[in-house]
């Protein structure tokens, strides 16, 4: 099993959250979450003043897949998050070593 961390624009969510259905993939655990990469902010006004907004809003999006799903889910998230414009986000992929639903004691993929 692979968890799948992708960190996306807030208004891309529904576009991903949809691309995700059309998978059939049934969960995810989704968090509002801030940081900056290669924008490293910008400056906005307010009431006449000039400040800087260091961390940029963003969508974490945590989920666990087979691994034969893995490629097919990273592409409905990729192609339905992209803009194209600097700040589309990241992908992160990491092994699970154990899974449980907690109301059945069902394991691994079983649990998904």
């Amino acid at each position: 099993m692979k968890k799948v961390e992708a960190i996306i624009k807030p208004f891309k969510l529904e576009d991903v959250k949809e691309a995700l259905k059309e998978i059939e993939l049934t969960g995810m655990t989704v968090t509002e979450v801030k940081g900056y990469g290669r924008q490293q902010g910008h400056s906005e006004l307010y009431r006449g003043a000039e400040y800087v907004v260091d961390f940029i809003p963003k969508v974490k999006i945590e989920l666990i897949v087979k691994e034969e799903d893995l490629q097919v889910v990273i592409d409905a998230i990729e192609t339905s998050a992209k803009t194209g414009k600097i700040g589309d986000g990241k992908i992160f992929i990491s092994s699970v070593e154990k899974t449980i639903r907690i109301r059945t004691g069902e394991e691994d993929e079983d649990a998904l």
